[in-house]
């Protein structure tokens, strides 16, 4: 039975910190595969400044063109909105009945797991990969058996800094890939 790595994301817009935990959990734990899954709206975050869904995965593709054990997930799109994990979780199990799902998360959302729907049924029928984020931790949350925190390189920059850096009109290369800046500057993203 193949491992997946399930990285829920807004990717709004992606960035070379969502590549780098990508590949480190493809390559660097006993995942087969990650799959970055682009939400279309997260219901624990506001619309606001929000690229359309579609623009978004085409980013996440540009992203991972030589992707290797990484591949993009539209999978939310054809779901009830707003998408809640528990249930795209279901509906993957019953759609791949021979692969083993895992989240991956940062220690931001870890902390706010109690907020989520279902929260218990996902600590109790699925493993959780966390990444360290800066100032945050559940040492309590840590100790599920569930849980594995990772070694994942520290990321402390984020898409919301990249939309203000596109607004300001700085610029962000090296931040994200050369063909993801390209279609933001083609579609006038974040302007």
């Amino acid at each position: 039975m193949s491992k997946i790595g399930l990285f829920f994301g807004s990717f709004n817009p992606i960035h070379i910190g969502h590549l780098i935990i990508a590949n480190y959990m493809a390559n660097h734990t006993d995942l087969s595969e990650v799959w970055l899954v682009v939400s279309p709206h997260n219901p624990l975050k506001k619309k606001d400044n929000l690229a359309n869904m579609y623009d978004r995965l085409e980013m996440v593709n540009l992203a991972l063109a030589d992707a290797e054990n990484i591949k993009s997930s539209d999978f939310e799109f054809r779901l009830k909105q707003p998408s809640y994990t528990i249930d795209t979780l279901t509906h993957l199990k019953e759609r791949y009945p021979q692969k083993e799902f895992v989240l991956i998360m940062g220690s931001d959302n870890l902390v706010s797991l109690k907020k989520w729907k279902n929260y218990e049924i996902i600590l109790r029928d699925y493993q959780i990969y966390v990444y360290p984020r800066p100032d945050y931790y559940d040492e309590e949350m840590a100790k599920h058996s569930s849980i594995t925190i990772t070694t994942t390189p520290l990321m402390e920059f984020s898409s919301t800094f990249i939309r203000k850096s596109v607004a300001a009109n700085k610029n962000i290369k090296y931040f994200l890939p050369d063909a993801v800046i390209d279609f933001i500057d083609k579609k006038g993203l974040y302007r």
